[in-house]
Formats: structure tokens, sequence, C-alpha cells
């Protein structure tokens, strides 16, 4: 997959097949529509594109969009596009200027002149140009004159997965990351560097990697434990998760400390990569370490017992 951060490093091409989209998450909703775009691509001889923005549209143009908490980092979409074999992803900087474009500029400047499309492929009630007044009618009136053809997915199509980003964030939030997994079509993860801490569980007998993400828009689930899987350097390991402020010895900074399994390596300052797989318990304060202890223990054996089932 060729990737591009901006239309000016972009070559127009003879037969481009175009999606565009934020993509948050690129969930299994997304995949109807990529799957899509990939086939009429096969069938045309043409070229996959996705286009996307950075950073996300409502940062720029909402004044509600403080705290916008992502399902994907732009390295993870970038990494799942290239998964399901798009031949090219096209980032554009989101700016404010960007977003007064028009829909006729829009198509005409970007889709047209800079991308060479002949076949644009959108979702239901997607819309583009300023204030989002471009629309599925109003291309189906023009596509003609811009020398493209357009294919919207059916609302039946995408709405019988009932999956949206927003309904992932929702079951995130919740404690409820084995439904969000279903919707997103795989773990959700949560990457960063490991960095010290205040090295408590070497004390009790649990070693924990401390993650520090580097992407504070990135959405940490809820508060709680959970089954993982974490990988280092290529290798995968078993492990369980805490996120929280571990109140036990009254603390008040939320981190994200992950235990694994068979695992004595020091380290910090090198990348982790953490697979949510199963909510375990939620947080809680315990009357002394002795409880704690007591309770990670039993926490390690339902998470053994959920790798062994």
């Amino acid at each position: 997959m060729k990737i591009y951060h901006s239309l000016d490093s972009f070559s127009k091409l003879e037969y481009g097949v175009v999606t565009s989209g934020t993509f948050d998450g690129v969930h299994l909703g997304h995949h109807k529509i990529l799957s899509r775009l990939l086939e009429i691509s096969r069938q045309s001889g043409g070229e996959s594109v996705v286009l996307t923005f950075w950073p996300h549209p409502r940062t720029v143009v909402s004044e509600d969009s403080q705290g916008l908490q992502m399902l994907s980092t732009i390295d993870e979409k970038i990494e799942l596009f290239a998964k399901l074999g798009i031949h090219h992803l096209l980032i554009i900087p989101f700016t404010r200027a960007f977003s007064e474009l028009s829909s006729d500029e829009f198509i005409q400047q970007i889709l047209v002149d800079r991308i060479g499309t002949k076949k644009l492929v959108i979702g239901y009630d997607h819309r583009f140009g300023r204030n989002r007044e471009g629309s599925f009618e109003f291309l189906q009136k023009n596509c003609a004159n811009y020398g493209f053809e357009v294919e919207e997915i059916p609302r039946e199509d995408i709405e019988d997965t009932a999956i949206s980003s927003s309904r992932i964030r929702k079951a995130l939030v919740t404690g409820h990351i084995e439904e969000a997994n279903g919707l997103l079509g795989r773990p959700y993860t949560l990457s960063g560097t490991v960095v010290k801490g205040k090295q408590l569980g070497r004390t009790i007998g649990f070693p924990t990697a401390n993650l520090f993400l580097h992407e504070s828009y990135k959405l940490v689930p809820m508060n709680g434990v959970y089954v993982i899987y974490a990988t280092h350097q290529g290798t995968r390991y078993e492990g369980m998760l805490n996120i929280g402020v571990r109140p036990t010895v009254d603390g008040t900074i939320r981190t994200i400390e992950a235990h694994l399994f068979d695992f004595d390596k020091e380290i910090y300052g090198e990348d982790l990569t953490l697979e949510l797989l199963h909510y375990l318990r939620p947080e809680q304060k315990f009357d002394g370490l002795d409880l704690l202890v007591k309770q990670i223990q039993i926490d390690r054996e339902s998470t053994a017992a959920y790798f062994a089932s």
C-alpha cells in the first residue's frame, strides 16, 4: 500500500476507485464499504484509493469536540488498511481552510483533478464539502458531468451489521470489551512505551509493565482488570491488565499496567501492544496489600482458565 500525507504527493490515476471518510476503528461496518471498493477495483482493473482526514474533522469544525476519544490512532489505521489490501491511502491534513471547500470544489479539485476518480463508493447518508452539503443525491445528479460513476452501499447493508464507531466506544467505556471486539472484528488494542512506575508489583510478586500511550486522543476502556495478549518484539504473551488509579495504595493517577505470564525481561523504553480480550472485574479498593495479593492471584487463575478454555 502506498501512503500519502498530502495531495501534492499523489499522482493522478488512470482509473481510481475511491471512497472517503474518517473510518475510526476501521470496524466491520467499514469493511462493507472497503470490500466493495476492492471488488470494483479488481473487476475494473483500477486502483483502490481510501481518502481519509487527519486530524478528525470534528476537532477542527466542532465546538463540542473537546476530549474526543478515538478508537484508532493514525498508525493503527494505516496498518489496518494495509492488511485489507488497499492500493493507495491518501491522508489529507484537515484544516479550517479545507473544511470551507464546497461540495463542488471537493469533487472537482480533489476527486477528479487530483485523484482521477472513475468510480466513487460511499456509505449511505455520507456527506462531504462545506457544512456537509454534498450528498448521494447531489452526486447522482452531477456525476456524469464530473466523469465518474457513484455507488452507495445500501442502508440495509450497513444497518444489518448494527455497527457504528459510537456503539463501539460505548461498549468500551462500560466494560463490554467482547461486544466491542465483535463489532471491530478483532481485539481492541492499546500500544505505547513501557515506562517506570512505582514498581509496587515487584514487591508483591506480580511485576507489571506500565504503558504510556503517546496519543492522548486514544480511547482507554473502563477501569478494571482484563485478560490480554501482549506483544513485545514480535512475540505474544498471555497476561492480565489493570486500568485504574490503584485505590488500595491511595493512587490518584490513572495507569495502564500489564502483568505478562512467563516473562521476566527489563523492557523500559520499549514498545508494547496489548490486545484486550475479556473484562474480569471492576477496579476496587482492598483493606491492605494482603487482600489485594489474594485477589490478584484469583485474577491470574481466572485468566489462566480463560486461555485454557
